[in-house]
């Protein structure tokens, strides 16, 4: 379970153009199972992702993991937090142009020590799992969308982390491609991983998988409903 209590994060607090993106938001997030995100640009739901996700802290309020507060913890804590827990899926995938697929996959792994061997075997085999194997030697930037995207969840699932986390995983894509991700979202559902997607595509929203629908607007949470 990751709670959320009182959240704000304000940006260039004391300036002219200072921003408050959100504005004390409290939510629970269940274990194994798929919650979205939806509003707006402006409304707070990449920010709220990105707090969860333990890559930057709130201005104030609190975030729990399994009951334990982990948003006070020091910044070395709060890495190895983010690297065991949470598998990242980015809107434009953030895969590292000259690299191989393969490679890819297997650089977030290589802070834990694994040894060589065995992680790039996990690796193919993610690579397998997704259907694109056979592009593991090539560079990334080679890739259809499609391909792409599945190279980007291989690389979130190869610490084996309990949550998904998806940003706007759909924009850009065609029909085909979506209803392959949410196939692939279903799967990690069934696997017990908790799914978190931040996407305004009705798509996404009004898909069967989808457990808990978030609406945000103005830093806050305007509804939830399951």
């Amino acid at each position: 379970m990751i709670e959320l209590s009182g959240l704000t994060k304000i940006y260039n607090q004391g300036k002219a153009n200072r921003v408050e993106a959100l504005r004390g938001v409290d939510l629970a997030i269940a274990d194994g199972r798929v919650t979205v995100l939806r509003g707006p640009s402006g409304s707070g739901k990449t920010t709220l992702l990105t707090l969860v996700g333990c890559l930057a802290r709130p201005t104030t309020g609190r975030i729990r993991i399994d009951g334990e507060i982990v948003s006070g913890l020091p910044e070395r804590f709060l890495t190895e937090v983010r690297r065991r827990t949470f598998g990242f899926v980015f809107q434009r995938f953030n895969l590292v142009r000259g690299l191989s697929a393969l490679d890819n996959v297997m650089l977030p792994a290589f802070p834990l020590g694994v040894a060589h061997a065995r992680l790039k075997e996990k690796a193919f085999a993610l690579l397998d799992h997704f259907g694109v194997a056979e592009r593991a030697a090539l560079p990334v930037e080679s890739l259809s969308g499609g391909e792409a995207q599945r190279v980007a969840i291989a690389r979130a699932l190869i610490n084996d982390p309990t949550v998904v986390i998806a940003d706007e995983p759909t924009a850009s894509l065609d029909g085909e491609r979506v209803a392959q991700f949410l196939a692939i979202a279903e799967d990690l559902k069934r696997s017990g991983k908790t799914v978190l997607i931040t996407s305004h595509d009705p798509r996404i929203t009004h898909a069967e998988i989808v457990d808990t629908l978030v609406t945000m607007a103005d830093g806050r949470i305007v509804e939830e409903a399951a």
